[in-house]
């Protein structure tokens, strides 16, 4: 593949959240984990898991519990005097929190412990570091995985949309729906599906902004 192609598939990707009435199939699904798998991770330990839901009547149920778990911190600002963060709250947040709702296929991206021999042999012997290093190792990794995904999808013509939303607000009642185990952390969660809006391309940092040369 030359460079100039892979350049233009990273700067065209978008976050999309308006979606065609078209099913995401199962092999699509599939081809996308095949390519979020070769992603990078910390000596091969892999800690990433993907639990994908396509049943519409699902995925209103999680945009629901996302806009109930929304409705009650506003509610709860309020309570405090904080009447116009917890209306912006319901007014700003809240749509790009549920940006989910109309895609045919939400992505629930997990991370697994970080578990290998180095681990095992070297690093909890001599407590090189505590539990929650090892959690966030897991998510570096997750996120990895999810970026391979997101730029497979848009090879294939797809579209997603990565959102922390319904995870800061809803996770302990997206984990009993879904079964999700207790020794996994829900990382984000992605909405595929096929575009229906086209956005502009959004600014950026310059270069000289964010990188610095030691020599």
């Amino acid at each position: 593949m030359e460079y100039s192609a892979l350049k233009q598939l990273i700067q065209e990707r978008r976050s999309i959240r308006k979606f065609a009435d078209r099913p995401v199939s199962e092999e699509d699904i599939r081809e996308l984990i095949d390519c979020a798998r070769y992603a990078p991770s910390d000596t091969n330990s892999q800690t990433w898991e993907f639990v994908v839901v396509t049943n519409p009547d699902k995925i209103s149920a999680i945009e629901k519990m996302t806009w109930d778990e929304l409705h009650k911190r506003a509610q709860e600002a309020e309570e405090r005097g904080l009447s116009r963060e917890g209306r912006l709250l319901v007014k700003s947040f809240g749509p790009y929190a549920t940006a989910f709702s109309d895609a045919p296929a939400l992505i629930v991206c997990l991370a697994t412990p970080y578990q290998s021999k180095f681990r095992e042999r070297i690093f909890d012997p001599i407590g090189l570091v505590n539990d929650e290093v090892w959690r966030e190792e897991g998510i570096k990794s997750s996120c990895l995985a999810s970026m391979n995904l997101m730029l497979a999808a848009h090879a294939r013509g797809m579209a997603t949309c990565p959102m922390t939303g319904p995870v800061l607000l809803a996770e302990k009642p997206l984990r009993e729906y879904l079964g999700i185990d207790e020794s996994r952390q829900v990382n984000m969660v992605i909405a595929l599906g096929y575009p229906s809006e086209t956005p502009g391309k959004l600014p950026r940092k310059e270069i000289d902004e964010i990188l610095t040369i030691v020599k």
